[in-house]
């Protein structure tokens, strides 16, 4: 195998003193120590210290290792001032509904998790008290809207989906540390995180510190300004998330070697190099690195990295999504179709629909994607079809009779618009470049395989016979879906294309092929890129307004709208070579 340059922990320098981070319980606790002793104790009133949490912290990691080195008189557990586990159900229960996979979209809020008559109890005691109290748990904010010192205690949602599958953690409010990951993984999705986001955007702005809770052993601790002054450092100039990458029933080997994961699973199914509502960001102190969710960055400078416009329209959203599907010595994703936009509105609550594209960044002989319907079929022998191969397995489904396959070749590119059946074959690595929400995926049939745990995974042949538009067939899917090429501009020594995508889709892409610096613009909106061929290239200011920025050969970068002009060009080992990237923002009426 190779080595591979693919960097897996990429960070953004924050300028700041060599001691600014805390690393480990006692040196944490020393600084809360600190802090306490320099913040105002009123008296006859207590000194309360809040550490809001992210669902999924450890709490009785915090108990022990933080409470016990602070002489504190008393903890209260914002958690154990919840409803009942069977009355947190029932709040939920509509908006999770019966479906293994999705919910709707709500406005539950962590609030709305706590009892009144324990949280009223619990305030009054609080009133009381004297000396340290120590508030922690997910809504310490609400037992103690105004602490001498507010620690709010982060995660990413890729750790706590670790957490989730090793069976650590429950729901929020919930005790359902036995439940499926899956069904886990679903209702944080659905109620969870959007609960505990809705609390963030008010704690974390005024946070004294930040918690990283990602590593039990090593926890660190920043101020609340280092963290903002990482996070306005980040949103100022190009940077990448933390990616994480995941086995499946169909992944492939590529992924292993061209990003150097290790062997430990079978295969890697996907990669997800920018989807900043798991991934995370890391800050560099020095040769330390501080680990927070990079949506973090999204609340806290939403105009600056998504730009006026993007904001605008999506809120604290990142609505462009790049991953890998390697497929390559696996096998076909699942046949699938995602749902419409008025569909996913009215089903989900979900503003916008998964519109998507397929980039062939490598192809087997005789790779190929399956896209669209092919010509006269008939639309509901078709679903009768797919509704038998689910009810027999002595009966698969027919794909070759109903469904195009395209041939596949390295830098073919295959647009994906809501409603279009689809799925990557065996034999290629798919940067994927779609719109943010990820999860709503109609499976229409599986290849008659099971899922990791061996189980058939979840059909949704109903939604999919709602969305599918039968219209788009061979003559139209290969005039409009594929390697839609067109000239743009050049130079000396670049060259650029649009790419897609489709009309209905919001998300613009454009190539460039250079063997000199491109002249970039941001042009006030949020540019996410992928270097599709060279071994390196670097990202420079023509202004000097931020450090040259080095990416490698499968690294997803952002540059955020602040940024405007910025140029790309080979470097190091590509130097004198042809490179290419692969750029994506959002659609304007000016573009």
């Amino acid at each position: 195998m190779r080595p591979s340059s693919y960097d897996r922990f990429p960070f953004v320098p924050v300028a700041a003193p060599a001691d600014a981070c805390q690393v480990g319980w006692p040196a944490i606790a020393g600084a809360l120590r600190a802090a306490l002793a320099r913040a105002p104790a009123p008296p006859g009133q207590p000194q309360v210290l809040a550490v809001e949490c992210y669902p999924g912290t450890d709490l009785a990691l915090l108990r022990r290792e933080l409470v016990g080195a602070l002489p504190a008189a008393q903890c209260v557990v914002a958690d154990e001032l919840y409803r009942s586990p069977a009355e947190v159900d029932a709040l939920v229960a509509g908006p999770l509904t019966d479906d293994p996979v999705f919910g709707r979209f709500n406005g539950l809020t962590v609030a709305d998790f706590f009892d009144p008559e324990r949280l009223r109890a619990a305030q009054q005691e609080l009133a009381r008290a004297t000396g340290l109290v120590v508030v922690l748990g997910t809504g310490a904010t609400l037992v103690c809207p105004a602490p001498a010192v507010l620690v709010y205690a982060d995660l990413a949602r890729w750790e706590i989906q670790q957490r989730q599958r090793r069976g650590e953690v429950a729901n929020l409010g919930s005790d359902n540390f036995a439940e499926k990951a899956s069904l886990k993984y679903k209702r944080a999705y659905f109620v969870d995180w959007r609960a505990a986001d809705r609390l963030k955007k008010q704690a974390l702005p005024r946070a004294d510190f930040l918690l990283d809770a990602h590593d039990p052993a090593a926890p660190k601790l920043i101020t609340g300004a280092d963290l903002r002054a990482g996070l306005a450092a980040a949103a100022r100039r190009p940077f990448r998330v933390v990616p994480f990458f995941d086995p499946g029933p169909w992944g492939g080997q590529l992924l292993r070697e061209v990003c150097g994961l290790p062997d430990g699973p079978a295969n890697y199914a996907w990669g997800f190099d920018c989807v900043p509502e798991e991934n995370s960001l890391l800050l560099g102190f020095g040769d330390v690195r501080v680990e927070i969710p990079s949506l973090d960055l999204v609340f806290a400078h939403p105009r600056e990295l998504l730009g006026e416009a993007v904001h605008g329209r999506f809120g604290t959203e990142f609505p462009i999504r790049f991953d890998f599907l390697d497929t390559v010595g696996g096998g076909n994703l699942s046949l699938q179709v995602h749902p419409l936009t008025e569909y996913a509105q009215d089903q989900f609550g979900l503003a916008y629909t998964q519109d998507e594209s397929y980039y062939l960044l490598a192809a087997e002989p005789g790779a190929t994607v399956h896209l669209g319907l092919k010509e006269g079929v008939d639309y509901q022998a078709m679903l009768g079809d797919l509704a038998r191969a689910q009810d027999d397995p002595a009966a698969p489904f027919p794909a070759a009779a109903y469904i195009n396959e395209f041939p596949a070749r390295q830098h073919d590119h295959f647009l994906i618009p809501a409603g279009t059946v689809h799925c990557a074959g065996a034999g290629s690595l798919v940067l994927e470049i779609s719109a943010t929400p990820y999860i709503f995926t109609f499976k229409l049939w599986d290849w008659a395989r099971l899922g990791l745990d061996g189980r058939p995974r979840p059909i949704h042949l109903a939604h999919g016979a709602a969305n599918i538009q039968p219209d788009r067939t061979t003559a139209w899917v290969a005039a409009h879906l594929v390697n839609r090429f067109e000239p743009l501009a050049s130079g000396a020594d670049w060259r650029e294309e649009r790419t897609g995508l489709h009309e209905r889709e919001f998300i613009e892409t454009r190539r460039h092929w250079f063997r000199g610096p491109v002249p970039h613009d941001t042009r006030g909106g949020v540019n996410v890129l992928n270097l599709v061929q060279g071994a390196e290239a670097v990202v420079e200011s023509p202004t000097g307004a931020f450090a040259p920025f080095v990416v490698h050969y499968a690294e997803t970068f952002i540059v955020p709208a602040a940024v405007g002009p910025y140029t790309i060009r080979p470097h190091g080992p590509a130097a004198g070579t042809e490179c290419a990237t692969m750029k994506a923002f959002v659609r304007t009426f000016s573009s």
